[in-house]
């Protein structure tokens, strides 16, 4: 329970879903974590819950728009102040939009850009400085096994996915003299609090919801997002000491169908 004893890790749209599983488990392996979201009520929960599960967490939140430059080096600023070192940045934030793509605005694909693409670069620009300093930095940069698979409706959210893989690449061949680690992780089908909300909203149950993703995957179900949270864990930590410009595709078989 100490793979990540002594780090410090930002993980940005931590305070819900696989960010705030992601936060769970850092705290458990030993970590000091900053959450970031855009909602303080949300990191305030996802701090709450998190210190339940480990009594001895060290864990503090930022509220913050990850679009915003100055927000990330703020943040950062923050973290080196109060944990003293920063080692991990997890980039998890996102925002979605199911418009199709003969139909989306300039200012809907300005949006998605700003948040799921521009902003990692942002967030990676702004820690790079800090986990230079570390000596085994990491940066994890959750993307979307829809990156590399075609859908209908979400072709904004799938482009920002895939740039991110783009970025995660070039990255690791920039930063691998400064001992900095970069990595990206594609999820499958996650039942977060987002899809459950969705769900509440239409009136589906979420028993029904569990019965839905049968056929997506190999195993046929939805992940739950300490399944995810888990390789995050092993990527940010020295175990992964020897892995950089990956792509681990946490999926469930989807890419293999």
């Amino acid at each position: 329970m100490n793979r990540l004893k002594g780090k410090a890790a930002i993980i940005t749209g931590g305070g819900a879903g696989i960010g705030a599983a992601t936060a769970r488990l850092f705290c458990a392996e030993g970590a000091a974590v900053l959450l970031i979201d855009a909602q303080t009520e949300a990191w305030t929960r996802t701090a709450a819950a998190v210190k339940q599960a480990v009594p001895d967490a060290q864990v503090t939140g930022f509220t913050a728009d990850v679009a915003q430059e100055e927000a990330a080096h703020e943040a950062v600023r923050q973290a080196t102040k109060v944990f003293g070192r920063l080692d991990v940045l997890v980039n998890n934030a996102a925002m979605r939009n199911y418009a199709a793509l003969a139909e989306a605005t300039q200012a809907e694909w300005q949006a998605m850009l700003g948040v799921n693409l521009v902003g990692t670069a942002t967030w990676c620009r702004a820690v790079l400085p800090a986990l230079r300093q570390s000596g085994s930095g990491s940066i994890v940069n959750v993307s979307s096994s829809y990156a590399l698979k075609g859908r209908k409706g979400m072709g904004l959210y799938d482009a920002t996915k895939a740039g991110i893989l783009a970025l995660t690449r070039t990255l690791a061949c920039e930063e691998a003299a400064n001992g900095v680690r970069v990595n990206a992780v594609c999820p499958g089908s996650t039942l977060t609090d987002f899809h459950k909300g969705r769900a509440t909203e239409a009136g589906k149950s979420i028993e029904k919801l569990r019965t839905e993703r049968q056929t997506t995957s190999l195993l046929g179900r939805w992940a739950e997002p300490e399944e995810i949270a888990w390789p995050i864990l092993w990527l940010a930590s020295d175990e992964a000491s020897y892995i950089t410009g990956a792509t681990l595709m946490a999926d469930g078989g989807m890419s293999a169908i």
